[in-house]
């Protein structure tokens, strides 16, 4: 899709309210006009494909053409998930059961496909054993729909849960993962989580990039639920930048717990960084996918895999206060 094409598609489908309400934030945050930042906008639209959440996150209003042109936008975004990812083999990724049956080997977990057909003999013998198990809808992303359940809730068994996760619109339950008390210490109420991007490129293959995604009192630790994100350095497992959310807020010390963000090493992290490799391999016809990692005492294992790599956290404003951002990590593997 053109530039202008995608341009003119993004316009009929604008948010126009929210947009309104983003560019008064705005007006506070950077001092500049209404009048001139939606023109920005707009000629940021035009120039770089990216919308007013692109502009905001990325705080474009902040840089120069050189700089936003090595901004990772919602446009270009999508134009890399088309050229590298063929839609024929997404389900491996957008289907939970399917990722956990395909990627078995890296996932350390029970688990359970919720249907009408569930066996409820299967649902007895799971939760016998168990004190919290999490379910999710089959497709999804964000974070969205996923529920803990308690003891409390299969109290009166399986045959009354089993309705009660058709009801919530549950496809697939799971044990629970427990992470590494390293990375419990930096928030203990959701599961951490490694962001790691592999791209087959033309020009190599290997790790784009790397982001620790972490809770803020929620169950979990993605950034549309209120969590932050901080870069990790590709080399040593360790974080370099800030945690940064979505709303633009920072953090040198994690807001519930005061445990040092900057210079936190991840465990296992070399461990975390083969197994994406060796499992980027296995569907070759996916060529850029995000791999979710959680760090267990006994090293890594997959939460999933994301067949459109979210474009949100690889542009926070944060985590490059050079203003240079992610295209040009990019631009070793592919060109653009």
């Amino acid at each position: 899709m053109s530039r202008i094409r995608y341009f003119w598609d993004r316009l009929f489908k604008m948010d126009w309210k929210a947009m309104w309400k983003t560019t008064g934030l705005l007006k506070k945050r950077s001092g500049k006009g209404r009048v001139w930042l939606l023109c920005d906008m707009l000629k940021c639209a035009v120039k770089y494909n990216a919308g007013y959440i692109d502009y905001k996150i990325a705080q474009m209003y902040k840089l120069n053409d050189a700089q936003r042109r090595t901004v990772i936008t919602r446009g270009i975004s999508n134009d890399i998930v088309r050229r590298m990812n063929d839609k024929a083999y997404w389900h491996f990724f957008d289907d939970k059961t399917e990722f956990n049956a395909t990627f078995s080997e890296w996932v350390n977990r029970k688990w359970l496909l919720i249907n009408a057909d569930t066996d409820t003999a299967k649902l007895d013998e799971m939760i016998r054993y168990e004190k919290q198990l999490i379910g999710k809808p089959l497709e999804g992303s964000s974070g969205q729909g996923i529920q803990k359940y308690t003891e409390e809730d299969w109290k009166d068994g399986a045959e009354a849960f089993l309705k009660r996760l058709n009801a919530d619109g549950i496809g697939i339950l799971e044990e629970i993962v427990i992470q590494h008390p390293k990375m419990a210490s930096l928030c203990p109420t959701s599961v951490n989580t490694c962001r790691i991007a592999t791209l087959l490129g033309d020009k190599q293959e290997g790790i784009v990039y790397a982001f620790l995604r972490i809770g803020n009192g929620k169950v979990m630790d993605n950034v549309d639920c209120g969590g932050m994100a901080a870069r990790i350095d590709l080399e040593s497992g360790m974080l370099k930048t800030v945690g940064a959310d979505k709303a633009g807020n920072t953090f040198t010390r994690h807001p519930m717990t005061d445990t040092p963000i900057v210079g936190f090493t991840i465990p296992y992290w070399k461990e975390a960084k083969e197994m994406c490799m060796e499992a980027a391999r296995k569907i070759p016809q996916m060529r850029f996918v995000a791999w979710d990692v959680a760090i267990t005492k006994d090293g890594p294992t997959f939460i999933e895999g994301n067949s459109f790599p979210s474009h949100a956290i690889p542009q926070f404003a944060a985590h490059y206060p050079d203003g240079i951002g992610i295209l040009p990590e990019l631009e070793k593997f592919i060109d653009l």
